[in-house]
């Protein structure tokens, strides 16, 4: 399966409205059968999920996989906490951070890379109402300005 390349599955678009995102951190995904092929069809979502460690492994908790209509009895839970990949010092470097005050692991996407599910985390300080609207004032005056300069050209 190799030459693939990557292909995007689901994208957490809110995280960057609601997150200053830094370190970008990408790991793999523990999956079942039926995850992996459900994850292939495109039926998953990480709009509500987070990432956290716990035991001294990173757990991805709240992601949405839906189940595979072929499985039968066999299927997975859609909602079960999913366990990440990582190396050991990328774990510890992740914990020194999360720590800290206000920070927490965002997923930022999920898509296959090379037939391998992998999750993209970054880590986040949550933004107050303030940053939000100075965040959309930046976006509207950027367009203002593509704007007036494509008019002028």
């Amino acid at each position: 399966m190799s030459g693939e390349g990557e292909r995007t599955i689901a994208q957490n678009r809110r995280a960057r409205h609601d997150y200053h995102l830094s370190d970008n951190v990408e790991a793999g995904i523990a999956l079942t059968g039926s995850e992996i092929k459900s994850l292939r069809a495109g039926a998953a979502s990480i709009s509500e999920a987070y990432a956290m460690i716990r035991g001294g492994e990173v757990w991805l908790v709240g992601a949405t996989i839906e189940p595979y209509p072929q499985a039968g009895m066999r299927n997975h839970d859609r909602l079960r906490d999913r366990k990440l990949l990582l190396h050991r010092r990328e774990i510890d470097k992740l914990r020194a951070r999360v720590e800290q005050k206000g920070f927490t692991l965002v997923p930022i996407r999920v898509y296959l890379k090379d037939g391998r599910a992998k999750v993209e985390l970054a880590l986040g300080r949550g933004k107050d109402a303030l940053d939000k609207r100075d965040t959309v004032k930046a976006r509207e005056a950027r367009r203002d300005m593509d704007r007036a300069l494509k008019e002028q050209r």
